[in-house]
């Protein structure tokens, strides 16, 4: 938009005031659109938005304060600048057009010159104004694109650090890429319940989404004899395994104290450390109890069980969707439905066919 291009809309209930400024105008290059009230103006500035308004005060039906009053009402129109062009010359009256959104005030009778002048330099502010706007948008974008490309890059490489853990273990195959879509299922369902709403919300549910990979970091550390042991493992070997849970725990606190606003992180610490343990405080590394488990362990343990319980190992073989389903409703002996959360539990039943469908799909 060049000033001498603008599109400036005239308002005014006297015709001769309309044909003057519309003639000066066009004379100066404008395209000059003249309207005689406040309601056609408003028709008119929302079928095209001008680039600049003069605007009447005192016209029958909807005066030059309510017109303008409505256009800054408006998102889309807010930022048309609008001179009030009028004969009321009192301070208040000025005082009043400033207030309901005005950028300028011209006293009738006016000299062409003036309104020349005050139109030409509204214009330029507006065009550099459009400018500074359209270069921040742009700025806005290349940050955020950074932004992507960075996190982007982090999450692959947090995703690569947990897949080389889980790699040690020979029987895991598909399972980080299951995991963390139960996990998201689970959370969605969790949330569009209600059961949870202050605690699940979006950014919750992306943190658990790539944190959940983290579960077993700490296997890092486990003894291949104990890790890779085909047979049961003995009582003392069994304190080591368990110790995974706090050494993964550990190893990502390390990670927050350098990176304490990483909310990822920090949920991630609390999968690794509490995913064992159970509703009723029969897990472990500390024996907590319901609420005292974070929600996100809380979340990612129904998935992690579901997914044991489906995988074939060798010391057992694959349960189908029926039966692991059972046997997490039911129980087993070893696994009890006081294990989980009542409100977890209640949503993986409702949506346990979205299990068995992540199931197939990423089957090992």
């Amino acid at each position: 938009m060049s000033e001498t291009t603008a599109d400036v809309l005239i308002v005014d209930d006297t015709p001769a005031n309309l044909k003057l400024l519309s003639g000066m105008l066009a004379q100066r290059g404008y395209k000059a659109r003249p309207v005689p009230n406040g309601t056609l103006a408003l028709q008119a500035v929302r079928s095209k938005p001008p680039d600049l308004i003069l605007l009447d005060i005192n016209m029958p039906g909807l005066n030059g304060y309510e017109v303008c009053r409505q256009l800054k009402a408006d998102e889309k129109l807010s930022e048309i600048p609008v001179i009030f062009l009028s004969a009321l010359g009192e301070t208040e009256d000025k005082l009043r057009a400033f207030a309901a959104g005005g950028v300028d005030y011209i006293s009738k009778p006016f000299q062409f010159e003036e309104v020349d002048a005050r139109i030409a330099t509204h214009l330029k502010l507006r065009h550099l104004q459009q400018q500074l706007e359209e270069h921040n948008q742009e700025l806005s974008r290349l940050v955020q694109e950074q932004v992507k490309k960075i996190s982007d890059s982090q999450l692959a490489t947090i995703f690569a650090l947990a897949k080389l853990a889980e790699s040690r273990d020979e029987d895991t195959g598909a399972h980080l890429f299951r995991v963390r879509r139960y996990c998201r299922s689970l959370a969605v369902h969790l949330a569009a319940d209600g059961a949870q709403e202050r605690r699940i919300d979006g950014k919750f549910i992306d943190d658990l989404y790539f944190s959940s990979a983290l579960h077993d970091i700490g296997k890092v550390s486990i003894p291949d004899a104990i890790l890779l042991k085909k047979g049961p493992l003995t009582p003392e070997e069994w304190v080591v395994m368990k110790a995974h849970t706090t050494l993964g725990a550990n190893t990502l606190a390390a990670v927050l104290e350098q990176h304490p606003d990483n909310e990822m992180i920090r949920m991630g610490k609390e999968i690794a450390r509490s995913h064992h343990e159970r509703w009723n405080g029969t897990g472990y590394p500390q024996g907590l109890a319901g609420e005292a488990i974070p929600l996100a362990a809380r979340i990612f343990s129904m998935a992690d069980q579901y997914d044991a319980l489906r995988s074939a190992r060798p010391y057992k073989r694959g349960f189908t969707h029926e039966e692991a389903v059972r046997i997490i409703v039911e129980g087993d002996g070893r696994t009890l439905p006081e294990h989980w959360d009542p409100a977890i539990l209640s949503a993986f039943r409702a949506m346990e066919s979205e299990f068995s469908a992540i199931w197939t799909r990423f089957e090992e």
